[in-house]
């Protein structure tokens, strides 16, 4: 039993910060349209690509508003609550979260000077593990969410 737990909690940590990572038509999933019109107002106010906060998006709820990581990150953006808390926002509110998300996105981009490699592996890490390790930390979690959220962003 502690087998299947151990292996279980691996492949949540290896396939994203969702619990289950990216996850196409979740059952809980917003509509593309949804999506598309909360991504494209955050994207408007704080000036990241839309690609970019919809890459991120997939990749940490598939599109679940209600969805919540074994770290505890919620909603659409997997916000740790810390990071809602400092944004004064409902988690669970799409609108909110999304916002707050790309806000704390657009601060990463910022803090490496517009490389958005840098900024994802610091969305998912966290930006201390970044600066320590001066580039995307070795975690295997981490570098293959960096991958799926790079490739789906140039996809978009």
């Amino acid at each position: 039993m502690k087998r299947l737990i151990g292996v279980a909690l691996t492949l949540g940590l290896l396939y994203g910060c969702g619990g289950g990572g990216y996850v196409p038509y979740a059952p809980h999933a917003l509509s593309d349209a949804a999506v598309s019109s909360l991504v494209n107002e955050a994207s408007s106010t704080n000036g990241v690509p839309p690609g970019l906060i919809r890459a991120v998006l997939m990749a940490e709820s598939a599109g679940d508003p209600s969805a919540i990581s074994l770290a505890g990150a919620q909603g659409l953006m997997q916000l740790m609550p810390g990071t809602a808390a400092r944004c004064g926002i409902d988690p669970f509110d799409p609108d909110q979260n999304v916002r707050c998300g790309t806000s704390y996105l657009r601060g990463l981009l910022d803090r490496y000077h517009g490389n958005v490699t840098l900024a994802v592996a610091a969305y998912n890490a966290g930006p201390g593990a970044v600066d320590r390790y001066h580039g995307v930390p070795p975690y295997a979690e981490t570098r293959a969410y960096v991958t799926r959220v790079i490739s789906a962003y140039e996809s978009y």
